[in-house]
């Protein structure tokens, strides 16, 4: 019977230790809730206008992305231009390469006829003045 009761006995002392631990360990989990609950409505006080200010900040951005992709057509038909202006220039400068050497040479066909002249010019005066 002393078995039985100093099993009785150290099963109680066993159930007032884990009574106590448990009883200590719920008021921890109650304070860590208590403290999560706290951290939760701070961060949701400061994140939301965060989220507000990037849902705005993504409107904008999207409008003017909108306005851009608007632009780009223009852009596009501004640069067409300019490649048609420049291919126009490189056609006049063709031209105007061509007509200046046909002038060119055509001035020195001119100098050597004029040089031509003269000297027959000379040799028909000489010759009518002798």
């Amino acid at each position: 019977m002393i078995i039985i009761n100093v099993s009785v006995a150290v099963a109680a002392l066993v159930l007032v230790v884990l009574a106590i631990v448990l009883i200590r360990t719920s008021i921890e989990v109650r304070k860590t809730a208590i403290k999560a609950r706290s951290f939760m409505e701070q961060l949701e006080t400061e994140v939301k206008p965060v989220i507000f200010e990037l849902h705005e900040t993504l409107g904008n951005l999207k409008i003017l992305t909108e306005e851009a992709a608007g632009k780009v057509e223009n852009v596009k038909s501004f640069m067409e231009a300019a490649g048609d202006t420049g291919r126009s220039l490189q056609t006049i400068n063709t031209v105007v390469k061509s007509v200046t050497g046909a002038v060119s040479k055509s001035s020195l066909w001119m100098t050597g006829a004029k040089v031509a002249g003269k000297f027959v010019l000379n040799r028909f005066f000489k010759k009518r003045g002798n």
